[in-house]
């Protein structure tokens, strides 16, 4: 477990499950959703060297050969990268580096977390070394629908485009106009900054340069606004996603 200490953050991070901050405190709030029996249910986890769901869980390489990835945790797609179910190796104060299995052997993912006076950086690059097949990067943050005390979580979130899913859930690529909320959904052309307001506690405003976003609001206990460098699916729709992503969360007083 990496812990980061400084001012009015108190920060978990822990390495042997995905690097994740397990908990994240702001003036005595706590702003990641605790363990609840699945893996990918709780936590600010990194989502690499994937975001999302790929169908089938198949990878094709520049030269078309394909490749079967892990599906046990979304069967039969495979979800969110090797990232949020591995050890990472601590490399310095914050920072968590990742030896990718095959077939994505040779790549590495770096994250980077760090306090900056009233926000916390968070980052991720991708090393595909001699590694060819596609890769994207995003972040997943849970954030509480409840704190301790103020209203309950209200999200502010406009973008021009989302995009339609089929019938198992995924993009098939085709760019609609956003519908209403809930959403498990992926949008492109954000509008303003992102933030969650807890009104009477807190605030968060999420700056990142991400073209792609997931805002998923079908949980009775949490809500995750996810920048992403690609959308789920991005290899097979086409879609390709920079190696290199960051957001800036910024706490004040909601």
């Amino acid at each position: 477990m990496d812990f980061i200490d400084d001012a009015e953050f108190q920060i978990a991070i822990d390495l042997d499950q995905g690097a994740r901050i397990a908990s994240l405190k702001w003036r005595e709030m706590e702003f990641a959703l605790p363990f609840r029996g699945e893996i990918g249910t709780w936590g600010w986890f990194p989502m690499a060297p994937w975001a999302g769901r790929i169908r089938d869980g198949i990878i094709t390489s520049p030269q078309g050969e394909e490749f079967q990835l892990p599906v046990n945790y979304d069967p039969p797609h495979a979800i969110h990268g090797f990232g949020y179910t591995s050890s990472w190796r601590e490399i310095g104060p914050g920072r968590a580096l990742l030896e990718l299995p095959a077939p994505y052997g040779g790549a590495t993912v770096e994250q980077t977390i760090e306090v900056l006076d009233d926000a916390v950086r968070w980052s991720l690059e991708y090393d595909p070394g001699k590694c060819e097949l596609p890769a994207w990067l995003g972040f997943h943050p849970w954030f509480p629908r409840d704190l301790d005390r103020g209203d309950s979580a209200e999200i502010d979130f406009k973008a021009a485009v989302m995009l339609e899913r089929a019938s198992d859930g995924i993009p098939n690529g085709k760019q609609i106009e956003p519908t209403k909320q809930p959403w498990d959904d992926a949008f492109t052309q954000i509008r303003g900054t992102p933030s969650i307001t807890w009104e009477g506690a807190a605030r968060i405003d999420i700056e990142s340069d991400a073209p792609w976003w997931v805002a998923f609001t079908e949980d009775s206990e949490g809500i995750s606004l996810e920048p992403q460098t690609a959308p789920p699916d991005a290899a097979n729709l086409g879609i390709s996603g920079e190696h290199y992503l960051e957001a800036l969360f910024l706490f004040s007083e909601g």
